[in-house]
């Protein structure tokens, strides 16, 4: 629920300054929050379960960075839950492209020239495709690990209530 509050505000933010958005929802949480605050959702995609599999999320992943490609949209963002520990899970929304210069190395004082097979511009497609499916991945699995997080804290906080109502009676 965080992390929809965090992202319904940005995308507030965004709209103010003119912006035009649009949405891929994960999960049948974030697809009905979107839908019923009136956000444009160009894919979704629901019933993940507990293990999510890569494949099943590369379609509407892939909606959005043709999108970019196509220069239908400007920038990627994606609004995750970070999982810190058992009790402590941060929302956050970050930047997925243009890639900044921290994600690709541009700080390195090194420069290589490699002779690429097949050209470098298709590698590099290939390559930060795939970089971004996995952002997006390991995105879905941090907010599935905060919610089992958030689960068992809240079962052992009950289990704990009911022992001691047990003592008191």
């Amino acid at each position: 629920t965080n992390v929809l509050w965090l992202a319904l505000s940005r995308m507030k933010e965004w709209d103010a300054e003119g912006k035009k958005l649009q949405v891929t929802a994960v999960g049948n949480k974030g697809f009905g929050f979107m839908m019923r605050a009136g956000a444009k959702i160009v894919s979704h995609i629901v019933g993940l379960g507990d293990t999510p599999h890569l494949e099943r999320l590369i379609g509407p992943t892939k909606v959005q960075l043709d999108a970019y490609i196509n220069g239908e949209i400007d920038v990627v963002y994606i609004a995750y839950t970070r999982f810190i520990n058992t009790m402590k899970q941060e929302p956050v929304v970050e930047q997925l492209l243009p890639l900044s210069g921290e994600l690709v190395g541009s700080n390195s004082r090194t420069q290589w020239d490699y002779i690429y097979e097949p050209e470098a511009r298709e590698v590099m497609e290939q390559l930060l495709t795939r970089y971004i499916e996995s952002l997006v991945y390991q995105g879905v699995v941090e907010n599935i690990a905060c919610e089992q997080a958030a689960r068992m804290v809240a079962m052992k906080s009950a289990s704990d209530n009911a022992g001691k109502l047990i003592d008191e009676l």
